[in-house]
């Protein structure tokens, strides 16, 4: 199975992706085991500020351990957010890393490049699709500002919802869906992300709501699957209704996260893991009911 058809098959089937964050090595193991024993289909995700600020150590790092307990048929292998400026205004060179991702054997790739204008945006973006389309790699975009990122003081949640405070612009999207060729669409509509700031990285995640209409707009105008990042702490209720709406992948973090962090203790990592693996059992299971999505999609007696 590829990234790209398998995200598409979701969105047919009106089901969901969910795509684990890995800021941790050890949590590799223990999170394609829980999605194995799900029966369900998941990506297995690092992001830039994952080696750059916890201890993923680096993309290869990270997909040397995924090759060790990958689960064919359960598990893809994907490079989440890999920005054109980072979440300290500090530009990245961005081809490289995306270079080395597919020297890895990375299935797909994520290229941030919404802290630009709309047009800088589409052509980091549409650059990015083309190169990594050639090897048959799936490309996402972003477009808008999923919070919570950023160096300094988080704002309150109720002012960034309320104020729609990045959210994807619908008009802008239907553009950016055709010229950007990007394979897969990451916009914002209420969620946020867990902050990475060393002194906030503990703290736990406002309730998260979503603007269900404006998903449904954004799907209608951009025609591809969306994808939710920030998906820790958001209602169940919200993030069922915006499967329905559109979204087909959703990024999960901070609550595997701070699962492992909280458990590890005096470096306990056994531990860390069986919590981790508790943990994406039953976002699996009870929050995003996707038990048995393999079934689902490829039609498994299992």
């Amino acid at each position: 199975m590829t990234a790209k058809e398998t995200v598409l098959l979701a969105r047919e089937k009106g089901t969901v992706i969910p795509a684990f964050n890995i800021p941790h090595l050890p949590m590799v193991e223990p999170v394609a085991a829980a999605v194995a024993d799900e029966n369900s289909v998941a990506i297995i995700h690092v992001a830039r500020v994952e080696w750059e600020k916890f201890s993923s150590k680096s993309l290869e790092a990270v997909a040397e351990e995924y090759r060790k307990y990958e689960k064919p048929g359960h598990t893809l292998l994907g490079l989440d957010h890999v920005p054109v400026v980072d979440e300290d205004l500090q530009r990245v060179d961005y081809l490289p890393i995306i270079r080395r991702a597919i020297d890895a054997g990375y299935q797909s790739v994520m290229i941030d490049g919404s802290r630009l204008d709309l047009a800088g945006n589409i052509g980091a973006t549409a650059e990015v699709a083309d190169l990594v389309h050639r090897t048959g790699i799936a490309c996402e975009g972003e477009l808008g500002a999923v919070m919570g990122h950023e160096s300094g003081p988080r704002k309150p949640y109720e002012e960034i919802f309320t104020t729609k405070l990045g959210f994807t612009n619908i008009d802008e999207a239907k553009r950016f869906a055709k010229e950007s060729r990007c394979d897969w669409l990451s916009v914002a509509v209420g969620s946020i992300h867990g902050a990475v700031a060393e002194a906030t990285r503990n703290q736990k995640k406002p309730e998260a709501r979503l603007d269900v209409e404006h998903i449904a707009a954004l799907y209608k105008a951009a025609g591809l699957p969306l994808v939710l990042h920030g998906g820790s702490g958001i209602q169940p209720d919200y993030i069922r209704a915006g499967i329905k709406a559109g979204i087909a992948k959703i990024n999960v973090g901070t609550e595997i996260r701070q699962a492992y962090e909280y458990n590890l203790g005096e470096g306990n990592i056994k531990a860390a893991q069986e919590a981790v693996y508790k943990r994406v059992r039953e976002l699996i299971s009870g929050v995003l009911l996707i038990t048995n999505t393999r079934r689902l999609l490829f039609g498994d007696k299992k």
